[in-house]
């Protein structure tokens, strides 16, 4: 038998698939095995025949004082622009795009990108994100940091203008070589990387890896007002309608931004069943807009939060995105009841867990739900009083509070400490890239 982990003595809280439902238990215990919640509730006898049943194989943690809860997901991160975090600032999009970012980039070797990935990597998990959704370049590279760094990791090869020559082949081989691996930690995607970077034919062409192995499609959609002008005057169409129509949403579809959708185009989004990836501070930052997250939701549209790449940031704490997200909402549409902080919360496990196919597995605690946890030190001033929890998470909650992290059974930080990758070392390595990038450029 597997080797078990007994969790004990801490608060235990997760929402469930009915919203409005969650467990709570005040001194809770959680059971795993393997990779595999096995039990969780306070009954004493539980405890007992868990313990004896695995003997001394049995690792106890004793949790006093944390509260155990799902880990966060991060839907949308383009994760090794760590090494760009704090290049570029001020600027609009397409300008960022054009004269800083993709110069940057062009430089980049697949061990820079190796590299900038290891380091957010270290600090997504050190602040509680479990599972992460990434588009980027040399996607391999990425991968392999997330196999050995032990997170989980829905990693989508991005093409762009005219660099798809050879994409259907390269993403095929990476998909029979990742796909599943680690335990079923690390998925590949295809991501075309938006409709006004990339022609109607090329993004046409690789949903035939969709189609061919079963994956699904992350793609930015409708982010400014220039890219729906530019979508327009090329297609005459609007980029949502311009993707329903070339077959993208026959796929299981992250679609980051959505901050100007048509009302033609909500429906289009609710009827197909695309996620739509809330990126509230890389908006702000480029004031690309505000993305209606109400309306969205009064409409049954499944919406979860993601950090977007720490360019664009600078940060990968979910934390801060989520309390960011929910006040934007509030301030933008005039009503402070719009995205309550279980709403909010709900965006960043559950809901999140479902768009990527682990509703159930992912997101919650409950007995044959994987074990991806995070326990946070509630012993601090900014969670006192604790007249609501949920409130607390949202609205006071930070990636420091993070004590201990768990992803797939596996203990991956311990005591605010990474136990899977090695911070010097990340650091280090980050430091010689930056200086190689500066002779190069």
């Amino acid at each position: 038998m597997s080797r078990g982990l007994l969790i004990k003595n801490c608060r235990v809280f997760s929402l469930t698939e009915q919203q409005g439902v969650s467990i709570d238990y005040k001194r809770g215990v959680v059971g795993i095995v393997g990779n595999r919640i096995v039990f969780v509730g306070n009954d004493p006898d539980a405890v007992v025949g868990f313990e004896r049943e695995h003997g001394t194989e049995l690792e106890v943690l004793d949790a006093c004082g944390m509260l155990l809860m799902p880990g966060l997901i991060n839907l949308h991160n383009h994760v090794a622009m760590t090494l760009m975090r704090g290049y570029a600032n001020d600027m609009e999009l397409q300008s960022w795009l054009e004269e800083k970012i993709w110069p940057f980039e062009a430089k980049l070797s697949p061990e820079d990108v190796g590299r900038g990935a290891a380091l957010g990597i270290a600090e997504m998990l050190l602040s509680g994100t479990t599972t992460f959704a990434d588009m980027y370049w040399h996607t391999d590279r990425i991968i392999e940091q997330a196999i050995q760094s032990g997170i989980r990791v829905v990693a989508c090869p991005a093409f762009i203008g005219d660099r798809f020559g050879g994409y259907v082949d390269r993403v095929g081989e990476m998909i029979e070589r990742y796909h599943g691996v680690a335990g079923g930690r690390i998925t590949v995607w295809v991501a075309p990387h938006a409709p006004y970077t990339c022609r109607p034919e090329h993004i046409k062409d690789s949903l035939s890896l969709c189609k061919q192995y079963g994956v699904g499609v992350h793609i930015h959609l409708s982010e400014t007002v220039s890219e729906v002008e530019t979508v327009r005057e090329r297609y005459g169409r609007t980029p949502i309608r311009l993707m329903q129509d070339l077959g993208v949403f026959d796929y299981r579809t992250l679609a980051a931004h959505c901050v100007y959708p048509t009302d033609e185009e909500l429906e289009i989004l609710r009827n197909d069943r695309v996620t739509v990836v809330y990126n509230p501070q890389s908006n702000m930052k480029l004031a690309s807009g505000i993305a209606p997250i109400s309306r969205m939701l009064e409409q049954g549209i499944n919406v979860c939060i993601g950090t977007d790449g720490p360019s664009s940031n600078n940060d990968l704490d979910m934390w801060d995105e989520m309390r960011t997200g929910a006040l934007l909402q509030k301030v933008a549409t005039g009503d402070p009841r719009v995205l309550s902080a279980e709403r909010v919360l709900r965006m960043a496990t559950v809901d999140a867990a479902k768009a990527i196919g682990h509703a159930g597995e992912l997101g919650v605690i409950a007995e044959g739900a994987l074990a991806d946890l995070i326990l946070i030190d509630l012993d601090q001033p900014h969670f006192t009083p604790d007249y609501d929890l949920m409130s607390n998470l949202i609205y006071c909650a930070r990636g420091a509070d993070v004590d201990t992290v768990l992803v797939d059974g596996r203990i991956v930080v311990r005591s605010k400490r990474l136990v899977t990758l090695d911070f010097k070392t990340v650091k280090r390595e980050v430091s010689q890239t930056l200086r190689d990038l500066a002779q190069r450029m």
